[in-house]
């Protein structure tokens, strides 16, 4: 007697939401013990890559204090990040960009967002989003867990003077791992 193939086959795996990414990042971050496992360096950032939900990619990251990312999005994938310890601020542009076909933007008044995120607070974000984040604190190292979907297929990196936003580099999968 045979089997139908659809029968033996996995079920396929749906893309994790936003608020999948965000659930699975607080189940993280609230975990004091691997919190706390995560070596961290005072000069700079340390990362421990995370098996995430449905396929994502994950990362569990500390950060120096006076530390940050640079402006940069994640291109086509969706994510979220939840501060596990100490305090991270974000500042982000609440303006959809082009894509591409551009190496410089005048950005218009009233599209940067600010918001500080204590331990146990996070945020989730849709795709192309465009945000830098920073450990401010002189001297307090933060911690924070990270998640995206699809895996990172690049990341774009910006440069801001002011109201200029200029794309300065684009990052693949083996430039960071």
């Amino acid at each position: 007697m045979s089997v139908p193939a659809s029968s033996t086959s996995p079920a396929p795996v749906s893309a994790p939401t936003q608020a999948e990414l965000l659930a699975f990042a607080q189940r993280i971050a609230a975990d004091a013990e691997l919190i706390a496992s995560l070596p961290l360096d005072p000069e700079g950032r340390t990362w421990v890559r995370l098996d995430g939900p449905g396929g994502s990619e994950a990362w569990l990251i500390g950060w120096p204090p006076g530390t940050g990312t640079g402006w940069h999005d994640h291109a086509d994938s969706v994510g979220a990040f939840v501060t596990a310890a100490g305090e991270l601020k974000e500042h982000a542009l609440a303006a959809r960009l082009p894509t591409d076909g551009w190496r410089t933007l005048e950005l218009s008044d009233g599209v940067d967002r600010h918001r500080t995120l204590a331990a146990g607070q996070g945020r989730a974000f849709g795709r192309h989003h465009v945000h830098e984040v920073l450990n401010e604190s002189p001297d307090r190292h933060a911690v924070s867990v990270h998640a995206y979907y699809p895996p990172l297929p690049q990341i774009r990196r910006y440069s801001r003077t002011g109201q200029i936003l200029r794309l300065e580099q684009v990052e693949r999968p083996e430039d960071w791992q």
